[in-house]
Formats: C-alpha cells, sequence, structure tokens
C-alpha cells in the first residue's frame, strides 16, 4: 500500500509538471478572436487540490494501478484547464494521449466499459462541437469530456458533466465576458476531478 503522504507528494509534483508543460505548450499562442476570453488559471489552487486527490485515494484503499491511472487524469484535467484558460485551447497531446493510455489498459483487461463509457459521453458534445463550428463548444472539448468518461464511467460522468455544464453557464453569465464564448475545459475539468475517487474505486 502507498503511504498517503507519499501520494499526495507526488499527485502534488503531477500537478505543477501538468502546470508548467501547459505553459510552455501555450507560450505564444494567441487566442482566437472568436475564443474564450484569456485568463490565468488557480495554479497554487490546483496543485494543492492536486495534493489532496492524491493522498485521498490510498486512504480509501486505491491499488498502486488505480494511483497511477488517477495520477494521468489529473495530469490531463490540469494541463486542459491551465491551457484553455490561458489561450482558449485544449491541446490533443493532452487528451487523446491520457485517453488512448485508458482505453488500452481497458483493452488488455477486457473491460469495454470503458470504451462504451468514452463514447457515450462523447457523442453529444461532438454534435454540439460540429454544429456550433468550434464556438462555445470545441472538439478540444469533446475530447476531454471522452477521457471524463473513460476515468468516471459513463453512470458517474454524465451527471458530473450536466453539473459542469450548468456551473460554467451560471458562472459565464456571472463572471464571464458575454461577447466571448464559454471556456469549458476548467469546469468540465474541476466536475471530473471531483469525481475522480468515486469513477477509480467504482
Amino acid at each position: 500500500m502507498i503511504p498517503s503522504l507519499a501520494s499526495a507528494i507526488f499527485f502534488a509534483c503531477v500537478a505543477y509538471i501538468a502546470v508548467q508543460t501547459s505553459q510552455v505548450v501555450c507560450s505564444g499562442v494567441e487566442s482566437e478572436p472568436d475564443g474564450p476570453a484569456p485568463g490565468k488559471a488557480p495554479a497554487a489552487i490546483l496543485v494543492a487540490a492536486a495534493a489532496v486527490l492524491g493522498g485521498l485515494l490510498p486512504a480509501l484503499g486505491a491499488v498502486p494501478l488505480q494511483i497511477g491511472i488517477g495520477a494521468i487524469v489529473t495530469f490531463a484535467l490540469i494541463a486542459c484547464w491551465v491551457s484553455d484558460a490561458a489561450c482558449g485551447i485544449v491541446p490533443d497531446v493532452f487528451t487523446l494521449a491520457p485517453l488512448a493510455t485508458l482505453l488500452l489498459l481497458s483493452i488488455v483487461q477486457r473491460d469495454w466499459t470503458v470504451v462504451v463509457s468514452a463514447a457515450i459521453v462523447f457523442a453529444p458534445f461532438a454534435i454540439a462541437a460540429a454544429f456550433s463550428r468550434g464556438y462555445g463548444m470545441g472538439w478540444g472539448d469533446a475530447k476531454l469530456v471522452a477521457l471524463a468518461g473513460a476515468a468516471l464511467g459513463a453512470p458517474l460522468a454524465i451527471p458530473a458533466l450536466i453539473v459542469a455544464c450548468i456551473t460554467a453557464v451560471a458562472g459565464h453569465r456571472l463572471f464571464g465576458v458575454k461577447s466571448k464564448p464559454i471556456a469549458f475545459a476548467p469546469y468540465i475539468a474541476a466536475a471530473t476531478g471531483l469525481a475522480v475517487p468515486l469513477g477509480l474505486l467504482r
């Protein structure tokens, strides 16, 4: 069993690396005129939240494989949050690589529920991205949702993503720039991160 303190420190390091990597990827990238208003992610809070998650998983009985998957998902969520906040994009490297890892693990273990869950939650967001042509709902968001579905499972991912969408709309109306679309990735990442312990231990 991995000690909670060691896991918390490990997750904090993963989060810090995710923040730095995202900043490097986004450096020099200009926000699209019709994209979300650029901002700054709360890096310190994200690292602290990752540490709490990392300490919580062993305490709940997570095995090393589950902790490793949690670290991969945490890296992806934080990197997507930071990049979408900074420059309005969700790079494929932060979504497709972790998603491919989870799908490969599920195929090796013959656990097809992961593949089905990713597809189920991806479909409506993909339709929204296609109809909006990337304005408001981008393909990066849809790929991040697929990762959420693979990590959480559809029964948990669907309500988590509904909460994320409702919160995003409410937050945008209260604090957003009305002429700009919503940066969805931070809301998707937050809702997914909160549900990760339940998803991994299901």
